[in-house]
């Protein structure tokens, strides 16, 4: 399978587990996966109302880019990395994108 549809895969499902347990803070607030395979991204974020307060939240958003998987953002308390290789994606696949491009080089991770 070509690595980029195997990771597409990986991330789909990553994604639709985590929205079948969303428990968003307000019944006015809804989960809300976004996927969208032909260009690459993959999120998962939360949307609505709280009081008289918006709130527009990314929990999880991946990309990928040139054949790696870009973790975006992680707002939740899970270890996406360990998820993400247990799956069989190699570190050297994996961006820490949050991260400044000077601090990736001591996570073991990719660069870019």
């Amino acid at each position: 399978m070509d690595k980029i549809l195997k990771y597409a895969d990986i991330l789909t499902q990553l994604l639709e587990d985590r929205y079948k347990i969303a428990h968003p803070q307000s019944p006015q607030v809804r989960a809300e996966m976004v996927i969208d395979r032909a260009n690459h991204h993959y999120i998962l974020m939360y949307v609505g109302w709280e009081k008289e307060r918006f709130s527009y939240f990314s929990a999880i958003h991946f990309d990928i880019i040139g054949e790696k998987i870009w973790i975006q953002q992680n707002n939740t308390e899970d270890a996406l990395v360990d998820e993400l290789e247990a799956e069989g994606v190699d570190k050297s696949d994996i961006v820490l994108a949050f991260l400044p491009p000077e601090m990736r080089v001591h996570t073991g991770f990719a660069l870019a």
